[in-house]
């Protein structure tokens, strides 16, 4: 992606901050010091987190009330490091193909526009479900599961992914790395006797993002996450290394 190709939203929000900024002609770099960094940053500069997300379920305030009750809403539990996303303290049971189960499986919120679930390798195959490599909310074509709540059940006719490895940022991190929302970034995992290097992490930036990458358990216990040393994030896509 070349200069030209700035997404809408980063536009956006140079546009608010130079005007904010009282029109100057670029969105200026906060002061250095804890009180300006931004969102995530540490003595001026990213501070990268990655975070393994385990098998966990999204719903629609249509779904909450069905499986919860009328009237039902999400009830944080804990804070996820993304502010204003948390776990809930509503779990559901997940059924597949032959009754095949996961029971207790945390629902994430706030709520969304669709249901989806996001499950690992192998959480899809104890549940006999084929579920593809999506990234979250790209669910057309994918395979469907029933949810059990406490009051009711929800039989999805889609929904079911394998959550592709991602990165969230806000854009002084795509700044600092010289990414794009949409763009492959490639991360490396230093573990005793288990370095892994995970090509395709996909950046999604925002405004308010803090610096995180998400791989699922199966990833996670893969590179050793719980024992590394080190994770670096580079740009990728270019065979190149910053």
């Amino acid at each position: 992606m070349n200069a030209t190709q700035i997404d809408r939203a980063r536009i956006e929000s140079l546009v608010r901050r130079a005007i904010a900024g009282g029109l100057g002609t670029s969105p200026a770099r906060p002061d250095s010091g804890p009180a300006n960094d931004p969102p995530g940053w540490v003595d001026g500069k990213p501070n990268l987190r990655v975070s393994i997300s385990a098998r966990h379920v999204h719903l629609t305030d249509e779904h909450v009330e069905i499986l919860f009750g009328a009237g039902s809403v999400l009830e944080p539990d804990k804070d996820l490091y993304q502010d204003g996303f948390y776990a809930a303290k509503q779990t559901v049971m997940i059924v597949g193909p032959r009754r095949r189960m996961l029971p207790s499986v945390r629902v994430l919120g706030p709520t969304r526009g669709a249901s989806q679930v996001e499950l690992a390798f192998t959480d899809s195959i104890s549940l006999g479900i084929d579920a593809p490599v999506r990234h979250s909310g790209h669910i057309d074509g994918t395979p469907g599961c029933v949810l059990v709540g406490p009051v009711g059940s929800v039989q999805l006719e889609q929904g079911v992914i394998r959550a592709a490895r991602h990165v969230h940022m806000n854009y002084f991190d795509a700044e600092h790395f010289g990414v794009s929302n949409g763009d492959m970034m490639q991360l490396k995992v230093t573990s005793h006797d288990c370095t892994t290097i995970f090509d395709d992490v996909l950046v999604r930036a925002d405004e308010a993002a803090k610096l995180e990458v998400h791989i699922d358990t199966d990833e996670g216990n893969a590179c050793f996450l719980d024992g590394a040393s080190t994770v670096e994030l580079t740009k990728g896509g270019c065979g190149c290394h910053q």
